[in-house]
């Protein structure tokens, strides 16, 4: 039987332990390895660097990470483009130089108010600065490791996986029987986009280049346009909803391949200049929807648990598994960004710390 969307799920209680209840171990240094960068820019920023082990809150933990997921938001970051996002991670340099939200590995220690982790519980989901040995988290943006997957593959799940799954359910309010466009379905949102949509019995029709045909066929999508011969806007097909993850296709475009009351949602994108980047592409989609039939939308991504927790009831009963295209340990990171960039990654990027 396949697993409905967003069971209710109660994690289960921790025992009441001093490690449960407040920082149960010390230290043994005060340092760490990570990967640091202390201006934005390309792979040539990023070094190792030993540092200070973070601190964490009482709502937080301290994670030994196992491993870390490499996207192209992470990519963003390190070079801090579109200009706009500095606003938030630094006007002049990094406000913090450790990249990295994702990640996999086991608690160390539980601050004073955590009640859900104990030292010892292997976890995934997202952090502060992932690329090194430890990170800071809070409690409420981390599930319990699933037991099928390992540190690797875990570490890939939480951004991407989430986006997917709410831009097919929370915006594009995704229902058996509908017809769905993934555009980008190659990528990280893109492979766990296919397996979820398929997981609700829609007929999924994914959008990426030659190379990548046999990846997407794999992963469970129905139909498969090559981008480079195809026109998924020629008028032979219309489809419920559009994922838009690449962010290439003009918004008349994308109507052209909506029903009448079909949904597009902009989930991201490398369009758009240095300034804004895709922003001002979604902002005219959301203006625009409030004068036609179809909806015109864009998605901005909560982490939280809660869907950490629904993905692990999919991941365990076999229907999603995280597409790892390659692994590359924490020295290795500079080529990781070098090989997301070149666009040739199918699937995910690990990073072993």
């Amino acid at each position: 039987m396949t697993p409905q969307l967003r069971p209710t799920m109660k994690p289960a209680k921790t025992a009441q332990t001093p490690e449960a209840t407040g920082p149960a171990t010390t230290p043994t240094t005060a340092t760490m390895n990570a990967i640091v960068h202390h201006a934005y820019g390309s792979a040539e920023v990023l070094r190792v660097e030993r540092i200070d082990r973070p601190v964490i809150a009482e709502h937080e933990v301290l994670v030994r990470v196992h491993a870390a997921g490499f996207d192209r938001g992470a990519w963003h970051m390190i070079m801090g483009l579109p200009y706009l996002i500095r606003l938030v991670s630094g006007i002049r340099t990094p406000k913090n130089p450790v990249p990295g939200i994702d990640l996999a590995g086991t608690i160390v220690e539980v601050g004073a108010a955590v009640t859900k982790f104990a030292v010892g519980d292997e976890v995934f989901g997202t952090g502060r600065g992932s690329f090194a040995e430890y990170a800071v988290a809070a409690e409420d943006k981390l599930a319990r490791k699933p037991v099928t997957l390992s540190f690797e593959q875990a570490a890939v799940v939480p951004v991407s996986a989430s986006t997917a799954l709410q831009a097919l359910m929370d915006v594009g309010r995704l229902q058996s029987g509908r017809t769905v466009l993934i555009i980008g379905a190659s990528g990280g949102v893109g492979t766990f986009a296919i397996q979820l949509a398929k997981t609700l019995g829609v007929e999924v029709t994914a959008v990426c280049g030659t190379a990548k045909l046999d990846l997407v066929r794999s992963l469970g999508a129905d139909h498969v346009i090559d981008y480079t011969r195809d026109d998924f806007a020629d008028g032979s097909h219309r489809y419920d909803l559009i994922l838009d993850i690449a962010g290439n296709p003009t918004l008349s475009r994308l109507r052209r391949a909506l029903t009448p009351t079909g949904t597009a949602v902009i989930v991201g994108g490398e369009s758009g200049g240095s300034l804004t980047g895709s922003i001002d592409r979604q902002l005219r989609a959301r203006v625009m929807s409030l004068f036609i039939r179809q909806r015109l939308t864009s998605l901005l991504v909560r982490q939280r648990s809660s869907d950490l927790e629904t993905l692990t009831v999919f991941i365990e009963a076999g229907t999603v598994v995280p597409a790892v295209d390659r692994t590359f340990s924490l020295d290795q990171v500079p080529d990781a960004m070098r090989y997301l960039q070149a666009g040739n990654a199918r699937g995910k990027i690990a990073i072993r710390t």
